[in-house]
């Protein structure tokens, strides 16, 4: 699948687009945030 065709999502945290890894393709629908700062960013500072 070409880059231009993969699914994206926005972070919860910082409201950034974000694309689908192969990291994550067992876990996508449970993918809420961008990067590991992101994750741990909020729940340090919760909005």
């Amino acid at each position: 699948m070409k880059k231009q065709h993969l699914p994206k999502k926005i972070c919860i945290h910082c409201l950034r687009p974000f694309n689908w890894r192969k990291k994550w393709q067992r876990c996508w629908e449970e993918v809420k945030y961008c990067s590991e700062r992101c994750r741990c960013e909020s729940k340090r500072h919760p909005k």
